[in-house]
């Protein structure tokens, strides 16, 4: 009797550290209710909530899970100020305030997590913030066009920010301070994000319906695929095999095999009899954020248009379930 108390108990434990270990929470932007949202990926359980500023556009969490911060872009009024979420503290935040820089949208926390890069539509700028002492270190001239999204090379010393207006993807040097290469990725250029071993640099084209891929110093396009639908953002599982991109108006992820550069699988977003409400692209599902959890073999999509979140089964690619978000998410970042 003894030892089946003992082996039950052990057993409880064995499931308990399982439990823990897999335990991780998805942040969902809610750009029409000005919060984010904090969900446990258990079950898709509301567990926190934070407010921020109007507009919340893009999230980021440090490599210590204790901060995130998030772009507050505006809405009727331009945003001017990053939102600062302490993860540890219930419903805790702090205010960047990025001055005369307004509309920040791409944000990316350099090694370290002490200073992050933040585009700003309305200065046309690429901003160096101090995110300890809150604020702005300096202003790097993007040119002609609106830096929209901003991905970084692995060792932090290049940023490279897509253009949506120009349908362009630039390279800026951080520690010189200066862009040094900007070429044509695709009409719309607007998701960017860096392999995490081969540095290349992923460009989901929206108006062009293509993701490019380019060389991380010259930004020459190695490949293009084909993503139809108006692919808005694109990210990378944690072992960087796969590419997702989120096609907006086709309401569908392209499952993209990154060394084959080929779709393996497309994804669909929408549910039959599901009521949207009117998005940027009419009545419709509108999926934009996504991401992939790093320890479940499962993708989170923001349904923007339908104020939810499909979970995506990896093992056979089909969406398993949805859970309820505020109004308009489309952000998301994971905390472990």
């Amino acid at each position: 009797m003894i030892r089946l108390m003992l082996l039950s108990l052990s057993v409880a434990s064995m499931l308990s550290w399982s439990a823990q270990a897999l335990a991780t929470d998805l942040l969902v932007g809610n750009k029409s209710a000005d919060t984010v949202w904090r969900l446990s990926t258990a079950d898709g359980r509301k567990v926190g909530e934070f407010a921020t500023g109007q507009g919340p556009h893009e999230i980021v969490v440090s490599c210590d899970n204790r901060f995130a911060l998030v772009s507050n872009y505006g809405a009727a009024t331009a945003g001017h100020s990053i939102t600062v979420l302490e993860l540890g503290k219930k419903g805790a935040t702090r205010t960047i305030d990025l001055g005369e820089n307004g509309k920040p949208h791409g944000v990316r926390l350099l090694p370290g997590d002490s200073r992050a890069v933040v585009t700003t539509e309305g200065s046309r700028k690429l901003l160096l913030v101090d995110v300890g002492d809150g604020r702005v270190e300096h202003a790097i001239d993007l040119g002609q066009g609106r830096g929209h999204m901003v991905a970084l090379a692995r060792d932090g010393k290049f940023a490279y920010v897509t253009k949506i207006d120009t349908g362009t993807v630039s390279r800026v040097d951080l520690a010189a301070r200066n862009k040094t290469h900007e070429v044509a990725a695709g009409a719309g250029a607007e998701g960017v994000a860096v392999h995490p071993s081969s540095g290349e640099v992923w460009v989901s084209n929206r108006e062009a319906g293509t993701v490019t891929v380019h060389d991380p110093a010259t930004l020459a396009i190695r490949h293009t695929i084909a993503s139809p639908g108006f692919p808005i953002r694109v990210v990378f599982t944690a072992d960087g095999r796969t590419a997702l991109a989120t096609n907006a108006r086709a309401a569908t992820l392209s499952v993209i095999d990154t060394a084959t550069k080929q779709v393996t699988h497309t994804v669909a977003l929408s549910r039959d009899g599901a009521e949207y409400r009117e998005t940027m692209l009419g009545r419709a599902a509108l999926p934009i954020g996504v991401i992939a959890d790093p320890k479940r073999p499962r993708v989170y999509a923001a349904i923007s248009g339908g104020d939810e979140i499909a979970v995506i089964d990896t093992t056979q690619w089909k969406v398993v379930d949805h859970w309820k978000t505020g109004r308009e998410p489309d952000a998301l970042g994971i905390v472990e």
